[in-house]
């Protein structure tokens, strides 16, 4: 006989968890009473949207569900902004909520909240456990549900009085991620299709991608010399540097690429949904019926013909799917060569760095990185247009190295580069941050500083909200209201937390600042002085302003 939460943290252990991210909170003590002998490794964090967006960024890394615990009420809606970003982004996790006891629930006790109907559109699944007895079963559940078909969020609520309780009930054999493998039919109704192909394309995307899937699809690309391009927020699917990268499909998206697409006769879409920001607010496919033959590979048969209808549609997951890759045979001359090169060499010329207005330039920092990191480095980054230089001029050369929010959520860096770092210690990571973007979760730089999660966050700071100042300006010019910010010095804030701090002003200045940063072994923060102007990678605000329609 043991206790419910006892039970509970022997089915995270026997499920392979090695940490979990957490706000403590009274209506779960006895779960982290029952950690404090177990091999799992706990992180407080300093809000629950900073510990969730930890556990995603865990889920993203690793492919197994990242572990968020949070208390009742405030705390779980807290935790609701990395729980979104974990449902947008098709991420592994499982959120455990404090509950009230079973016999207050539905007076509206202190911090009652019904989780199924708060939850019940963002998560894959939420329940409530009634009962110690069901701890193993629904445990289990909850890890089978995060990872299977299309991967999300789970949120299990556990009752206060519950978790007291003692059971004799056995935990089962941990967790086992299910394939769904392609047919032969399939298989070879593709291989006839590039056989017959023109102008063919292959889109990267979505997640449950692996070290051998990616290589998988390296090959398939090089066979068949596929010009390749990557989803939003998906950049490492496909070394950036390879001759068949064509760029990424995303917010900003090269024209020639885009149009590239819209004149491809055979698109292959593999792993991911061309929601609204790859598809350029879905304009690259018609829909429902889409111009280009499209082969739509997914391992959540939902999404197959959710918004497009597909001439080939596959249930498979990427890696099940680039196993069998392998035995496809491209045609004996390849007539679409010239195009792969061509695509190339547009790539190219579309990331070279272009000056914008201030003294420190973004696109030289970002190239300089290129030469400076190794092909392991990790990088981090939230929401905000300081992201595109990121997205346009660095080069994403290995698996698992860009952790993004497709969400657009705020304030994503500097937790997923903590998540990354303690996921990593041996890596490098690398974070990047808009000074409006960064203030959402900058509390969590303290957790970095505690746990000794030594990256450098990279804070563009131009003294507003940068993505909705051009929005503004663009449809509202001249007017502007709510977008200005008066921010702290953030690199005195970074020494005040116990890390390194360092302020740049002109390009010069970064490379020996970035070079202080690494050398100090502390989590460390440059703070960038950028000029408002400097909006897009390709426009100034005031090109922008009063382009829109009113």
């Amino acid at each position: 006989m043991q206790s419910a939460a006892r039970l509970l943290v022997e089915a995270l252990e026997r499920n392979g968890v090695e940490r979990i991210f957490c706000v403590p909170g009274e209506s779960y003590l006895a779960v982290l009473d029952a950690l404090h002998d177990s091999p799992i490794a706990v992180t407080v964090c300093r809000q629950e949207g900073g510990a969730a967006m930890m556990a995603e960024a865990w889920g993203k890394l690793t492919g197994r569900p990242g572990i968020v615990m949070v208390t009742r009420g405030p705390g779980a809606t807290n935790g609701s902004a990395g729980l979104h970003v974990g449902r947008q982004d098709s991420t592994p996790m499982i959120m455990f909520v404090g509950q009230v006891g079973r016999h207050m629930r539905g007076r509206e006790a202190f911090q009652e909240v019904d989780f199924t109907r708060t939850f019940g559109e963002m998560a894959k699944w939420t329940f409530e456990i009634d009962r110690a007895d069901r701890v193993p079963e629904i445990v289990s559940r909850a890890f089978h549900e995060a990872t299977s078909g299309r991967p999300g969020p789970v949120v299990i609520a556990l009752p206060e009085d519950m978790l007291r309780e003692t059971t004799g009930a056995a935990n089962p054999k941990p967790w086992v991620q299910v394939e769904t493998h392609p047919g032969l039919t399939q298989m070879a109704q593709l291989q006839k299709m590039l056989w017959t192909a023109k102008r063919p394309f292959v889109i990267l995307g979505g997640s449950r991608w692996s070290e051998a899937a990616t290589a998988g699809v390296r090959r398939f690309a090089e066979r068949f010399d596929l010009p390749v391009g990557c989803s939003f927020r998906r950049q490492s699917l496909f070394d950036n540097d390879h001759p068949n990268y064509a760029g990424d499909v995303g917010i900003g998206i090269n024209p020639k690429l885009a149009a590239r697409i819209r004149d491809a006769d055979v698109l292959i879409l593999l792993g991911g949904r061309m929601s609204e920001m790859p598809s350029s607010s879905y304009t690259l496919i018609d829909i429902p019926e889409p111009k280009q033959a499209l082969v739509h590979i997914h391992p959540g048969v939902e999404e197959l013909g959710r918004v497009y209808r597909p001439t080939l549609a596959i249930n498979a997951s990427p890696t099940a799917f680039a196993a069998a890759l392998e035995g496809m045979q491209p045609p004996n001359a390849i007539s679409w060569s010239d195009e792969t090169k061509a695509a190339r060499a547009q790539f190219v010329e579309w990331t070279k760095p272009r000056a914008h207005p201030g003294k420190v330039q973004l696109a030289e920092i970002v190239d300089w990185l290129n030469g400076r990191l190794p092909r392991d480095a990790i990088i981090a980054n939230g929401a905000g247009n300081f992201s595109g230089w990121v997205h346009r001029f660095y080069r994403y050369r290995g698996c698992n190295t860009e952790l993004a929010p497709t969400s657009g959520t705020m304030g994503y860096g500097l937790p997923a580069a903590i998540a990354a770092k303690l996921c990593h210690p041996q890596r490098l990571v690398v974070a990047f941050a808009g000074d409006g973007c960064l203030q959402l979760t900058s509390q969590e730089f303290a957790t970095a500083v505690q746990y000794n999660a030594a990256f450098v966050m990279i804070v563009v700071d131009n003294g507003v909200y940068g993505t909705i100042r051009m929005h503004q300006e663009r449809d509202f010019p001249n007017r502007v209201i709510a977008t200005d910010l008066v921010n702290p010095d953030f690199a005195a804030l970074a020494r005040a937390h116990g890390g390194h701090g360092e302020r740049v002003e002109e390009t010069a200045d970064f490379a020996p600042a970035f070079e202080r940063a690494i050398a100090s072994g502390k989590p460390s923060l440059i703070h960038l002085i950028v000029d408002p102007e400097a909006s897009t990678t390709g426009k100034t605000l005031s090109e922008i302003r009063g382009t829109g329609k009113r």
